[in-house]
């Protein structure tokens, strides 16, 4: 089994690039079927308000960290070899892999401008990479089923991994209503990785991501969207930790 540390519920595995990209390398060789789920902080809160998004997130077959920090916290749970797992990184990490390999990749998700972009980036930068297909799908609502003639269509491209591009929570409600139905082996919520890697939207610099300020960087690109994820979910997220740590030490007292 995979090992993982806890923060709020919340069951991340404690990996790094290398390390995952090896997990999905031994399913695609088991021909396994599962999913992979990208958490940051705003996913965590989320899981905390929605019982069945905790489900599918602790039912995933991976769960990355993505965020400094979740990473700060795994840490010091689960040894220092643990890294942030990025959605962009992650995708990046394992199509330089698959140039080698010759795994088949599959994009489902953005809008049809970052897809083609997305697809025409990556040819580029791994030239040997197979692109098997591509969708940029309607605005589904959460929960709500891709029409079948869509599913068949990713099922006959015969992909080794299928990216979901939908942002959280909807591609992880997405990928587990739909792991039945496809017959990929791995499907990997990649979040922001289809715009980012299409380049319809900056990137935070690497400094400030690996010093935990990204937030800061996407909070100032997009205010409106993203003002309530921030500044209102990495309060509570903080405000969460600490009543949970002295609420543990209180219990540890009283015992």
């Amino acid at each position: 089994m995979m090992p993982s540390f806890d923060v709020l519920g919340v069951k991340i595995s404690a990996v790094n690039l290398s390390s995952a990209a090896r997990q999905i390398e031994e399913w695609i060789a088991a021909r396994a079927k599962t999913y992979v789920c990208v958490a940051p902080v705003s996913t965590i809160m989320d899981c905390q308000d929605d019982p069945d998004y905790l489900r599918i997130v602790n039912n995933a077959g991976m769960v990355t960290p993505d965020g400094m920090p979740v990473v700060w916290l795994g840490r010091r749970q689960a040894g220092t070899m643990l890294d942030r797992t990025y959605g962009p990184d992650l995708m990046n990490t394992f199509c330089a892999l698959s140039e080698e390999k010759g795994y088949k990749h599959f994009f489902y998700g953005g809008s049809a401008t970052a897809n083609r972009l997305l697809s025409e980036n990556l040819q580029k930068r791994f030239p040997k990479l197979k692109i098997v297909g591509q969708y940029a799908p309607s605005l589904l609502a959460v929960k709500q089923k891709e029409k079948p003639e869509v599913i068949g269509q990713i099922n006959a491209a015969g992909a080794d991994v299928l990216w979901v591009g939908l942002g959280s929570p909807k591609q992880d409600f997405w990928m587990a209503l739909h792991r039945n139905d496809l017959s990929v082996p791995v499907i990997v919520g990649a979040g922001a990785a289809f715009d980012f890697l299409a380049g319809t939207k900056p990137q935070a610099p690497r400094w400030m991501q690996r010093s935990g300020l990204e937030w800061v960087f996407r909070l100032c690109c997009e205010p409106q969207r993203l003002w309530k994820r921030y500044l209102v979910g990495n309060s509570r997220f903080i405000y969460l930790l600490l009543k949970n740590r002295f609420f543990k030490n209180t219990r540890q007292v009283k015992s």
